[in-house]
């Protein structure tokens, strides 16, 4: 056996178990059990404007905020 024909061989068995294995995830992912995405919470609403300018950023200024209190 030659150098040319254990490089081929090595190549082979290397793209066979790479292809295999994307083609099986693939059919993992088409299937549904693929990775579980974590489940998104809603972000909690804040009911009172009072707990609404306690939340806001030191870099909003008075001009913003006056507009974001007109916008509601």
């Amino acid at each position: 056996m030659n150098l040319n024909q254990l490089v081929n061989m090595v190549l082979r068995i290397l793209m066979r178990k790479a292809i295999s294995s994307g083609v099986n995830a693939g059919i993992r992912a088409a299937s549904g059990k693929g990775r579980k995405q974590p489940s998104r919470q809603p972000a909690p609403q804040i009911a009172d404007a009072a707990a609404a300018e306690a939340t806001e950023t030191p870099e909003e200024t008075a001009e913003e905020r006056a507009e974001r209190l007109a916008a509601r």
